[in-house]
Parts: structure tokens; sequence; C-alpha cells
């Protein structure tokens, strides 16, 4: 049971384990919220629950989902009905387990509901945590009807989701700090890192006529990202460097944001601020990149905790050169020097300094490649990590 499939990555880290699983022998069905059209190919079964009325964007599915939401901070609406639907649709199948997983709390009260009428144990996968970002921030930027009382939103899902945690058979989760956190509310948690699947992210040398800074994925708001950093070494390098090309793949909120810092910085000629493509683009975007840039702050007040980000991971097995910016001073930094896959800037001149270098390599070869340090990287191999859950769900 799993919270809604969404663009642009579609759950990869649900997606490569249920393809393992499923290649291994084991008979699963995925339950979840019906969210955006499914653009990816499986060979499992997912049933997608319907839980407002209309299309989604249309008056009726808002005047809805704006009841219903109301009703869910009272009497957890959502997951009552999410749990009866997958109730009444199981009723005659027998399972061995129930395996949620989740960036905050919906569908664990679901999960938990399912898993006690049919006496099976219940695993948690928690991707994220209210508590990684300061000030309920998390909730609000996905809510934002929440914004004027997301105190309240906040204790009520945490609430909702320690009472679950705490009766979970065993938690899995995606970085050390994470651990450290959900061990105090279940001692069973585990370390499995989000990854990249080697069949898809590897390196291939493409040659460019243009030195390409890329970025891939939403944009939050600077408690969670700064690239500012990334702004001020464009335009003080634009002049040096007259292939420099920024492109950029988003959302429409985060197009019209980069269109406004784009000018705001003087680098409008300098960047392409697209949608998003398919995921079945994205590692050749990656290979047809310079420098592939993953967007963060730095982990400590209000900033991002614990996020360790598939972008990283996927660049990673791609070999290109990262430039995280601005640095966590944490545990992405961290991983980028076991790694050695690229510079983690705290500065403006250290994200200088980093792309000058590749932009040197690109000069002589007409493509980039990444040194990485392989032995750390295969510690991120999804075919590895999703050995780690079977091992789990086996005992």
């Amino acid at each position: 049971m799993a919270d809604p499939y969404g663009k642009p990555s579609f759950a990869p880290r649900l997606r490569y384990l249920c393809d393992y699983l499923t290649r291994k022998g084991w008979d699963l069905d995925v339950y979840t919220e019906q969210w955006d059209e499914l653009c990816f190919e499986h060979n499992y079964p997912i049933t997608e629950v319907q839980l407002y009325k209309g299309q989604r964007g249309s008056l009726l599915h808002g005047i809805d989902w704006a009841i219903k939401a109301a009703a869910g901070l009272l009497f957890d609406w959502k997951d009552n009905a999410f749990a009866r639907e997958v109730k009444r649709q199981t009723a005659k199948r027998q399972y061995d387990a129930v395996l949620c997983t989740t960036f905050s709390t919906f569908p664990l009260p679901a999960a938990l509901e399912v898993a006690r009428e049919k006496h099976i144990p219940l695993y948690c996968d928690i991707r994220d945590l209210d508590e990684q970002v300061g000030g309920a921030q998390y909730q609000s930027h996905r809510s934002w009807w929440t914004k004027a009382f997301h105190t309240w939103y906040s204790r009520v899902n945490i609430r909702r989701r320690n009472r679950i945690l705490k009766q979970a058979k065993a938690i899995t989760t995606v970085s050390p700090w994470h651990v450290d956190f959900l061990k105090k509310i279940n001692p069973q948690t585990s370390l499995i890192y989000n990854g990249f699947n080697p069949q898809i992210h590897f390196f291939e040398p493409v040659r460019t006529e243009q030195f390409i800074i890329s970025y891939i994925g939403r944009l939050y708001e600077q408690h969670s990202q700064d690239p500012t950093l990334l702004f001020e070494a464009i335009s003080r390098l634009k002049d040096e460097m007259p292939e420099l090309l920024f492109t950029v793949h988003t959302d429409e909120k985060g197009r019209e944001t980069l269109r406004q810092l784009v000018r705001q910085y003087g680098i409008a000629d300098r960047a392409e601020i697209n949608g998003y493509v398919s995921i079945d683009a994205v590692p050749g975007l990656y290979r047809e990149s310079s420098i592939c840039v993953v967007l963060s702050n730095k982990a400590y007040g209000a900033g991002p905790k614990g996020m360790m980000t598939t972008k990283f991971f996927e660049i990673v097995g791609s070999e290109k050169p990262l430039l995280l910016v601005r640095s966590d001073e944490a545990h992405l930094e961290a991983a980028i020097r076991e790694t050695n896959a690229g510079a983690a800037a705290r500065t403006t001149d250290e994200a200088i300094a980093f792309i000058r270098e590749v932009y040197q390599q690109w000069k002589v070869q007409g493509y980039t490649h990444q040194a990485v340090n392989k032995a750390a990287v295969q510690l991120f191999n999804r075919e590895a990590e999703s050995a780690q859950f079977e091992q789990l769900l086996l005992k």
C-alpha cells in the first residue's frame, strides 16, 4: 500500500522494489490513491483508488477535496475510505505481509487496519518525515490550504503516524538521520538508501556542442533548496564560457520561479526552462549534461535534514559530475566525498571552481565523466537494496 505515484519520477523506490520482487517470484498487489496517469511499464497489478469526485483541477474535485480534507483532520476520512476499499477488493486474497511506503502519514493507518484484519505483519518504509524541515514547513509546501493552521495539521499527522509506526514489525528508511529519529519510535528501524537502477543509469560518452549545466526535478521553498550560489556562479562565468547553457526540466510553478531568477541574475540568454519529460528520457538527459545539479540547503535550523534525494543516486550511477548547491553540510556532502561524485558547494567561489574544472575537461573531450569511487557507488545499486528489503520480509 502506497501514497500516490506522482510525476515526474513515479515512486522509483517502490517501482524498482516491485520489479525486483516480481522477478524473484513474489506475488504482490499494489494499492494506491489515483493521481497521475501511470506512464511506466509494470508486470504486477496496481490498483488506483479514486477518493475524490471529478477530475483533478475541476471545480467539483476541488470542492469535494476541501470538504474531505477537513473531515480527514477530524476523523481521518481518507485512510478509513482507502482501507474499506482495499479490504473489499482483497477479501478473498491471502497475503503474508503488508508493506506500506509513504512520504508522510497516508496510508499508514489504512495499512495497519488491513494487516490487522488479515492477521499479518505490517512493514513500513518511510521516505520523508515532517520533522526533517523545521516549523512544519515540509507539510505546508505539500498542502497549501494548511498554511493558516499548519501546526495543528502537522501534530495530527505526526500523532497518527507515530501510533502506527510503534506497531510495525519493522521500519525501513532512507538516511542515517531518519534512522536515528525513527529508532526512538520503533527500535526495529534500519537503513535502506534510495539508489539507482544500473540498467538505466550508467555512463556513456555523449559529445555536445554546448557546456550544459542541468537540473531535473521540482523546485521547493528556499528553506529546502537554495539555488543562489548556482545563479551567482553562472552569472560570473557566462562571459568566460561562451558555450555555457543552463537547462531545467520542472513543473509549471518551478518554471515561473526560474524565469524570474534568471532575469534577476542576468542569465536569461543562457537558460532554457522546460517542462517535465518522461521518466524514460531522464537518463539520456543526464548523459548529455556536462554537470548535473542537485539543489539543497544547510541541514540545520529550518533546513532539510536527511534529504537523500533520488536524483543524487541516479547522477552518481551515471558517473556525471555532480554539483550540490547549496551544500547540506551533512549526509549528502559526506556521500559526495565518499563516492567522489563531484562537489558540495558552501560558497559561490567553490561552485565556480568546480564548474571551471569540469569545463576544462569538456573543452578537451567534448563530454564529461566523473571518476566515481565504484566500490562506494555500488552500495546505492537498487538491486542490492531490493535484496535488503527481501531479506527483511523473509525474516
